[in-house]
């Protein structure tokens, strides 16, 4: 078969581009430390490569969502706190003004005080995180949840609980509504609620309450009526025939009234005619709590009708303290998972990088090898192309 010069010197051309290319690309990998350089070179390890980048980065978000959560949990969780202090100022004050010895203007100083510490507590109930978005208005984020007109508050936001996806099929809540922290407050001991009558001219307060037989309690609602200094009937307020469940007798300055499974302990002296409700607990939000004992200190007189309005008001308090202090569990527990799932999310993330590791890194040893034998190919291909180009019946007829 007759071979043209020109083929054969075509063909040693390509033999030398093909191998410059070749130590190209091995030369780019030892750049860049990339034993792929394109789909083409590992189409199944470039595909692997391509779904692990991609639950990678979607592992990178669950993070930047927790390290998100963790944050605007923890302006709550110290927005409660404070809130919690302020409870404890309002019952220190409270106190102080139930003495004996106040006055109704020493009242009415502390009364000022309170009102303050209303305020207070509404700029707790209004308070940001570092988005510049309400931490106590729900889904309503921009919309200030709570404002105040004198002793009346109002809530804006809404019921809804922001969540942020903390992993696959993991949602956790970023917040607690203002409705639920601040609004929705069990009255009373939270079983059920005491008052006094407005007419009543005795000195009897009612102090502690409490449930004896909770299977006892029915929830209803009742009056005692003191038909003398000592004696007492109880009736069910929604009987139409008012029939007599039960009567007693009070025993002197301090005694208990007990019915129904629950029992309520009273000081001072009744008078006749007399009256004190028990009725089932309702919700009532902090803030009229609040102004509930700054009304009863304003109002001048003093007496067993102020003490038995604060003291329920106190009882309010306690609910409500109660309530932060739950609230402030939840968040706690909520920061612990969050805490979990960032170890968690740590541990993915390193397999991830080893996983991408073992498929996009160079191995040095081996691509150095190879490149030395593609240089020493290339090398041969050149001097083999220069004997080549001597290969000529002209040069032989020399």
């Amino acid at each position: 078969m007759r071979i043209s010069t020109s083929w054969g010197q075509q063909q040693a051309v390509d033999s030398m581009l093909d191998r410059q290319y070749q130590m190209s690309q091995t030369q780019l990998s030892l750049g860049n430390g990339k034993a792929i350089q394109t789909p083409a070179d590992n189409p199944a390890a470039a595909a692997r490569a391509v779904d692990t980048n991609s639950a990678s980065a979607q592992n990178d978000q669950y993070t930047r969502n927790i390290q998100s959560a963790t944050t605007r949990l923890s302006v709550e969780e110290q927005s409660l706190s404070s809130a919690g202090d302020i409870l404890d100022r309002i019952r220190s004050l409270t106190l102080e003004g139930m003495n004996g010895t106040q006055t109704d203007e020493s009242r009415q100083s502390i009364a000022t005080e309170l009102r303050q510490t209303l305020q207070q507590l509404v700029a707790l109930g209004n308070t940001k995180d570092g988005q510049g978005e309400y931490i106590f208005a729900g889904n309503r984020t921009t919309t200030q949840p709570f404002t105040i007109d004198g002793l009346s508050v109002n809530y804006g936001g809404d019921q809804g609980q922001r969540m942020v996806a903390a992993a696959a099929g993991l949602q956790v809540a970023t917040g607690d509504n203002g409705a639920d922290v601040f609004m929705s407050i069990r009255g009373g001991n939270g079983t059920f609620v005491t008052s006094a009558g407005a007419t009543n001219t005795g000195t009897a307060v009612v102090g502690a309450t409490s449930v004896t037989d909770a299977s006892a309690w029915d929830g209803g609602s009742y009056s005692i009526t003191f038909t003398s200094a000592t004696d007492y009937e109880i009736r069910d307020v929604n009987d139409p025939t008012n029939t007599v469940l039960s009567t007693g007798t009070y025993t002197g300055d301090t005694g208990t009234i007990a019915f129904k499974g629950v029992q309520l302990n009273l000081t001072g002296n009744p008078a006749t005619g007399d009256t004190f409700a028990v009725g089932p607990s309702s919700s009532q939000d902090v803030f009229s709590s609040v102004a509930g004992i700054i009304n009863a200190f304003e109002a001048p007189g003093g007496g067993a009708a102020m003490n038995n309005q604060i003291n329920a008001q106190l009882q309010n308090l306690d609910q409500a303290a109660t309530s932060f202090l739950d609230t402030r569990t939840k968040i706690g527990a909520r920061m612990n998972t969050l805490d979990q799932q960032t170890q968690i999310g740590a541990d993915v993330k390193l397999q991830y990088a080893d996983t991408l590791s073992s498929l996009q890194d160079l191995d040095y040893a081996s691509a150095i090898s190879k490149f030395t034998q593609q240089q020493s190919a290339l090398d041969a291909a050149q001097q083999s192309y220069v004997k080549m180009q001597n290969l000529s019946l002209f040069n032989y007829l020399k």
